[in-house]
């Protein structure tokens, strides 16, 4: 298993490499500095809120049809998943399947629960904050079955 620090070196080769940002249709010249994955510079600068929150933006995209997949790892103490079902339960879509495991070669990797306006929520058992960065297996699965169809 790669240590952290390395992962983070892999993720800075990636996101700069050419042919990666050709194939995410990142335009040439929209980039003026290489990606890292946390400038530095912006510790110290004080973040101002341009909007309050994005739930007008959610339900702008998800009412012309666009699919998405809202995720919280359930040890997260930056945003705990209930907070993240907080939000959801405000924009008061109807329930489609209701909370059941999702599973990785048998294990239970989480919980989800699909809505109308084609949303799907999912915890990721032992996921914190940046639950990719914990749970690799499982978030990798995850995401490879929403992005396919295919039921979590």
């Amino acid at each position: 298993m790669f240590k952290k620090v390395a992962t983070h070196k892999l993720s800075h080769y990636w996101a700069n490499d050419p042919r990666v940002q050709k194939v995410l249709q990142i335009r040439k010249g929209t980039m003026r500095e290489l990606w890292v994955r946390c400038r530095r510079t912006l510790l110290n600068v004080t973040y101002i809120l341009t909007f309050s929150n994005s739930i007008p933006y959610h339900i702008n995209l998800s009412s012309k049809g666009y699919r998405s997949l809202i995720y919280s790892g359930d040890h997260d103490m930056v945003v705990p998943f209930q907070s993240t079902q907080a939000w959801i339960k405000y924009l008061n879509y109807s329930i489609i399947d209701d909370w059941r495991p999702w599973t990785v070669d048998g294990q239970v990797a989480g919980y989800t629960r699909s809505y109308s306006n084609y949303m799907t929520f999912a915890t990721v058992k032992g996921g914190g904050h940046t639950a990719p960065e914990y749970k690799r297996e499982e978030c990798f699965h995850m995401f490879k079955r929403w992005i396919t169809q295919q039921p979590l």
